[in-house]
């Protein structure tokens, strides 16, 4: 099991990118959350396979449609969450 915590930072709070990320992770079949941080930035932790994760950060370049995605960071991770979906904080 892999984990990943990425900061996304654009035009990306109001525009549901905490629920699309949501639903392309379920898709892909991890768990973790995805949070809005005070500063304007989404914060996604990302737990599962190893290639699910990479294809949700190819996913995270780009958002949902109303999205501006400027930049993502990714740091590797070994926060285990007990969530057994994938939050919206």
């Amino acid at each position: 099991m892999a984990a990943a915590r990425f900061l996304v930072r654009g035009k990306v709070q109001g525009v549901w990118f905490r629920a699309s990320t949501r639903d392309e992770a379920l898709m892909l079949g991890l768990r973790g959350y995805a949070s809005n941080l005070s500063n304007g930035d989404v914060e996604v932790l990302a737990v599962g396979d190893a290639d699910a994760i990479d294809r949700l950060a190819v996913w995270l370049q780009q958002g949902p449609p109303m999205a501006r995605v400027d930049a993502v960071q990714r740091f590797a991770s070994d926060e285990i969450t007990d969530t057994q979906g994938f939050e919206v904080l």
